[in-house]
């Protein structure tokens, strides 16, 4: 038995959250339902003209590692940030809900800072995201712990984290350490803009590395340029032994060994929708290292959507496996 089950990788981001209307998006060019990076001048600008906010760590596979050490996975994280307020706040949340983090913090003091995401939810529960990577921008291969990627039977990379300097080689550096020791890659798209802006590269990844794909129904569209839903989960089935694709409040799609299962969404209010794909992610791989079949770890991946999406932030409030046990499926 490995030390890890799951070791992630991404932006180590700090959350503010804050609601407003659709008009508040226009005034300020903020683009609907997407996630756009900002500089730290942007940052401060709108944080004073955003109103009541509340910080909450965030990041999007520090989420899904927080879900997974909430149902009590083994499991680390990977991500950069500053010494300072932020950063210690991300720290502390994240060891509080069990997960191993030891990535060294940047000193403080210089140009950058803990990164921060400005999360803009609209009244339809829809999250708009401005993200001011700060320090997480330049994790490097020398963060990369090789003796720890090779303890761990699975790794998350984060799309986002493809927005860096030197993010490919320390992917690359993560890839060979974990598959060299016989563990295995799972990869999360994260934004149709994101796949956008690395396309190729992404590509590459999946064909060569990833074993586990997950998507929602834009990013894997975006992914494999096509309008057809259905042509786009069969590409990437060919491409990748497991492909999980969200699909909203229709569900999800799994495809495995020449399989495919629609699971259906668990219906809830929706408050805030940040945090529904990194959820689902951490449940779906909570239910596969625990010995659960695909379809019942979808399930599991959309009891813990709707959990998340039911309230402010993307960390689960309610425990997650008494709602797995509620709905049956463990």
């Amino acid at each position: 038995m490995k030390q890890f089950q799951i070791v992630g990788i991404g932006n180590a981001l700090v959350d503010v959250l804050a609601h407003c209307d659709d008009a508040f998006l226009a005034e300020n060019g903020i683009a609907k339902g997407i996630m756009q990076l900002i500089d730290m001048g942007r940052a401060v600008d709108l944080y004073g003209r955003i109103g009541p906010a509340q910080e909450i760590s965030g990041g999007s596979a520090a989420n899904t590692i927080a879900g997974i050490a909430q149902l009590g996975g083994r499991t680390a994280y990977v991500g950069k940030v500053c010494d300072d307020q932020l950063g210690a706040i991300f720290a502390h949340d994240l060891r509080a809900q069990g997960a191993v983090y030891e990535t060294p913090m940047a000193p403080k003091g210089g140009a950058q800072e803990t990164g921060r995401c400005i999360i803009l939810v609209s009244p339809d529960g829809e999250r708009s995201m401005n993200t001011c990577l700060g320090w997480s921008e330049f994790l490097t291969p020398d963060d990369i712990d090789e003796a720890q990627m090779a303890s761990t039977e699975w790794i998350y990379l984060e799309g986002y984290r493809f927005d860096g300097p030197q993010s490919h080689a320390a992917f690359a550096k993560a890839i060979a350490a974990c598959r060299g020791a016989g563990g295995r890659v799972s990869l999360t798209l994260s934004d149709p803009f994101c796949v956008e802006r690395h396309r190729d590269a992404f590509r590459r990844m999946i064909r060569e590395d990833v074993d586990l794909l997950f998507a929602n129904r834009a990013e894997i569209l975006s992914m494999y340029r096509t309008e057809d839903f259905g042509a786009a989960l069969k590409a990437a089935a060919a491409e990748v032994a497991i492909v999980a694709c969200t699909e909203s409040e229709k569900g999800a799609h799994i495809l495995a060994d020449g399989q495919h299962w629609h699971v259906p969404a668990l219906p809830t209010q929706i408050v805030d929708a940040t945090g529904a794909g990194d959820l689902f992610a951490g449940a779906f791989l909570w239910g596969l290292t625990h010995g659960h079949g695909y379809e019942t770890a979808g399930r599991m991946g959309c009891i813990a959507a709707s959990e998340v999406i039911s309230h402010l932030g993307a960390r689960p409030e309610a425990d997650l496996r008494a709602l797995f046990r509620a709905q049956g499926v463990l």
